[in-house]
């Protein structure tokens, strides 16, 4: 394919010039060249695409209706690469994300709508969804997820540090108390996500850790109504840091429990391929990445209202 392009790229140069030697001065090739692939040219369409005197060179009726097809084809061509070159330093196309629906709606989204002012030629496709997706099932370009999920068939890249902690509203703790160890936690209200009954398996100071029943009366299979139950007070719940940072330094709600977290949950990336990386892909990723960082340092070391430590 390659040969088949030089050979019309030379074509089109040799009519563009009117001769087989100013074609080669232009093309920066040998006239000997030039003529053996105008000749396999002929050849491999069957017909004489050039007359030639020793004054000049016309095209033939064939070789005029070749040259109108070559010149759109070399055109679109051309049109294209400048269209990739582009790509290169600005993200254009539909850019395919999915993310868990808080970490999404309070992370992700901001990212994504400043993207999409400022790059106009850029669509955004934004799935908010807890489930686990497949990334190459569903066209996707990239999948974020809260805690490090593998998925053999995609590269990871790990956005932020980040671990799940206990947390409640003020007015909770002020009417049920504030616990100082796992056992406290006895008799109070736990807020939990969907059908999930697994044990709550805290760390603590010094590599102890507890394991928490955490049975509930409450449960509800949208992460953001929980944080809700959480904030009007309704009981203690566990959550990813990154998701209650900013309600902890406004005081909305406070961590339980500080010495004590649910373990690590990183932050990562998914998407389908470490090689040639879209501009569209790197530039969100990396803008992301910051967003968060500027996230969680907005929680390091926030007093909370009671003297214990948000940033554990």
């Amino acid at each position: 394919m390659l040969d088949d392009l030089n050979e019309l790229k030379t074509f089109r140069a040799i009519m563009a010039e009117g001769s087989l030697s100013a074609a080669a001065r232009r093309l920066g090739v040998t006239l000997a060249v030039v003529s053996k692939r105008l000749t396999t040219l002929e050849n491999r369409v069957g017909v004489r695409l050039i007359h030639r005197s020793t004054r000049a060179l016309s095209a033939t009726e064939e070789g005029a209706r070749l040259l109108a097809d070559i010149e759109r084809a070399l055109n679109a061509i051309d049109a294209s690469e400048q269209w990739l070159a582009g790509n290169r330093s600005e993200p254009v196309g539909t850019l395919r994300v999915s993310a868990p629906i808080s970490f999404g709606r309070r992370c992700v989204a901001p990212v994504l709508g400043q993207l999409a002012l400022r790059y106009p030629r850029l669509a955004i496709s934004l799935e908010l969804d807890d489930r686990v997706v497949d990334i190459v099932g569903e066209g996707l370009d990239v999948v974020i997820r809260i805690g490090g999920l593998a998925d053999s068939t995609a590269v990871m890249r790990k956005l932020a540090d980040n671990r799940r902690i206990l947390v409640a509203a003020p007015s909770y703790l002020d009417r049920a108390g504030r616990p100082t160890t796992p056992a406290d936690l006895a008799g109070h209200e736990f807020l939990r996500y969907g059908a999930a009954s697994e044990p709550w398996r805290l760390r603590g100071p010094k590599g102890v850790t507890a394991s928490l029943g955490a049975p509930a009366r409450l449960r509800v299979d949208n992460s953001d109504t929980l944080h809700d139950w959480a904030r009007a007070g309704l009981g203690i719940m566990l959550k990813s840091e990154v998701d209650v940072v900013e309600d902890l330094v406004a005081g909305r709600l406070e961590r339980v429990l500080p010495a004590w977290d649910g373990g690590e949950a990183p932050i990562v990336a998914l998407y389908p391929s470490a090689q040639h990386v879209p501009l569209k892909t790197r530039m969100m990723l990396d803008k992301l990445t910051a967003h968060v960082a500027g996230v969680m340092a907005k929680g390091a070391k926030q007093p909370s209202a009671h003297g214990a430590i948000v940033g554990g």
